[in-house]
């Protein structure tokens, strides 16, 4: 059965914006940027009988960034709650899996973690593959949370949960924040109308500007068959005397855009979502053309309450975490929390668990690094307090 896409957590974040700123294998995953990082295991293994969670994201190729962080926040979190005596008892045991941010390759690992005998997806990590694993788990009655598919396509299934805040929120909230706190008057926006994450933020975006009082002076579109070259989005933006551009894209674009802009010397405020949290990783890319940038993010390194976190993490896997691994980590709690409510044995069946889920997860409440006090609706949709961070001096800032 699908269910109702409930979209009224945008006047919450309206209102707490203003107030704020392959493979699998055990082995070692390369992180964006060209550094090496200790990646976790694919597999974290619990005790015999242990609770099966499978995780998939793109741990190698351009969004690897992504995938790799969503892999060690789940590892983070299985090994802490293991640690200190598990969910009601029982141990967790973690299996990550590679889709190289690809649909069908998403559909395999997801098909190769039904085979280990996966209990519950965190994943997929990107919408796309999220929306294509999502209509199998939902065929299977298989409970799934992704940290980061933010399409709201993602959760149209009834076994579907997110940790992060669905495309339209985000592109609303973005209008908001800018127009509250008088960033800028005059906006352009440059997004990528192949890929559902940008078109939906962006769609949005450009509905509430007008509620905000700005201007939407170019509306630059590109695709991924043409994501290099940003000269002509750039000029239009730069010759509408756009104060501010808007990105809704993934960092990998937004690095040679930024590159690009300071080429023709056009110098705006730079404002992103979700997506953008990677871009000091990119391989060669200066961070110095990065700072000033905005983005929406629920998480900050810089935050005292993610000190812990952050320390663990780097220890861990020798790399900064960033909002994805909080993302995946909030999301095995989750299922933490989930198992403790429903009181599902360790042995239950995935469509016994499913079920079970379905309804333990609108009556828990948890106090993760993404948000203080999140719940979720029935339509999987998380309610919490989004943040803006601004990249100064190389770090980000909590706005």
């Amino acid at each position: 059965m699908k269910k109702l896409i409930a979209l009224g957590l945008t006047a919450a974040m309206a209102a707490s914006l203003s107030a704020c700123g392959g493979n699998g294998g055990d082995t070692t995953t390369a992180a964006a940027g060209g550094e090496t990082a200790a990646a976790a295991d694919n597999t974290t293994a619990g005790t015999d009988g242990g609770f099966k969670i499978g995780v998939i994201g793109p741990l190698t190729g351009p969004a690897a960034a992504y995938g790799i962080a969503v892999q060690n926040g789940a590892d983070l979190a299985v090994k802490e709650i293991n640690e200190a005596g598990g969910a009601n008892g029982i141990m967790l045991e973690m299996n990550a899996q590679d889709d190289e941010h690809d649909p069908q390759k998403s559909v395999n690992a997801y098909n190769t973690l039904k085979d280990w005998g996966a209990q519950a997806i965190v994943g997929s990590t990107t919408s796309d593959p999220c929306i294509a694993v999502a209509a199998e788990t939902s065929n299977d009655n298989m409970f799934q949370i992704t940290p980061s598919g933010s399409a709201v396509e993602c959760v149209a299934p009834d076994n579907v949960f997110r940790v992060c805040f669905a495309d339209p929120d985000q592109g609303t909230a973005s209008a908001v924040y800018i127009g509250e706190n008088k960033l800028a008057t005059k906006i352009a926006v440059i997004y990528d109308s192949s890929t559902t994450y940008s078109s939906g933020i962006r769609e949005a975006f450009v509905k509430e500007a007008a509620n905000q009082g700005l201007e939407v002076v170019a509306d630059e579109a590109f695709t991924a068959d043409n994501a290099t070259d940003f000269s002509v989005q750039l000029d239009k933006a730069k010759e509408a005397g756009a104060e501010l551009v808007f990105l809704p894209v993934y960092y990998q674009e937004a690095s040679v855009i930024l590159k690009q802009a300071s080429d023709k010397d056009f110098a705006p405020i730079f404002f992103g979502c979700d997506g953008m949290d990677g871009i000091l990783t990119v391989e060669n890319f200066d961070t110095a053309l990065a700072e000033g940038l905005m983005l929406l993010t629920p998480f900050s390194t810089t935050e005292e309450s993610s000190k812990s976190f952050t320390e663990a993490y780097v220890a861990a896997y020798g790399i900064e975490p960033n909002q994805f691994a909080a993302d995946s980590y909030d999301a095995v709690y989750a299922i933490k929390a989930a198992l403790e409510k429903s009181g599902v044995a360790a042995d239950a069946d995935y469509s016994a668990v499913c079920d079970a889920f379905k309804t333990a997860m609108t009556e828990i409440t948890i106090d993760g690094l993404t948000g203080e006090g999140m719940t979720w609706n029935a339509a999987g949709e998380p309610d919490k307090a989004p943040k803006a961070v601004k990249i100064v001096n190389g770090v980000y800032e909590m706005q």
